[in-house]
């Protein structure tokens, strides 16, 4: 008996969601103005994948995360340099030949560099940091830089998170993502 009125209720709660949910008036619109006015102030950063994730301690997550890029090389490169030594003790340089404190002074400011005179790209072999394409293997490259050595042979079992492509092919002209499954 209860199992009959549990879905007389839900059917009379389907067919209620329909008659207050449709419209046929295509021309309301739901979309506000926007407002400029007031003070806004910034709470995530993210130029770079996966360095605010494994670099900054939770209780810095905050700082991080407002702090202009002009400013955060002064404000994080020792704590990212002492982060980095504790991830890989035996650094000493990197496929880009530098030492802990230059490379976390380039991770410690937290911006996605773009060149304008060579290919956009994260690394392809030869340009390094020069933008991201969206299927450059971001996490790959940070784990090479991080772990990888002078000559990228520095603990092979550290240098790729193994997942060498998206799910989907991306498009050849805008928007260029992937088609969502």
């Amino acid at each position: 008996m209860k199992s009959i009125q549990y879905k007389k209720i839900f059917t009379c709660i389907i067919i209620a969601s329909f008659i207050i949910g449709c419209s046929d008036d295509d021309t309301t619109s739901y979309e506000q103005p926007l407002d400029f006015s007031g003070t806004y102030t910034q709470q995530d950063q993210m130029g770079r994948p996966a360095i605010n994730t494994v670099f900054v301690g939770s209780s810095s997550k905050d700082a991080f995360n407002t702090t202009t890029p002009s400013t955060m090389d002064a404000s994080f490169q020792s704590a990212f340099e002492t982060r980095l030594l504790a991830l890989n003790p035996g650094y000493t340089t990197n496929l880009l030949g530098l030492d802990a404190s230059a490379f976390t002074g380039v991770l410690a400011t937290d911006v996605l560099n773009v060149s304008t005179t060579a290919p956009t790209t994260f690394y392809d072999g030869t340009n390094v940091l020069t933008g991201r394409a969206l299927a450059d293997d971001v996490i790959d490259v940070e784990l090479i830089l991080i772990f990888g050595g002078p000559s990228n042979s520095d603990n092979p079992g550290l240098t790729s998170d193994h997942v060498d492509a998206n799910d989907k092919t991306f498009l050849s002209s805008f928007p260029y993502l992937a088609s969502p499954w």
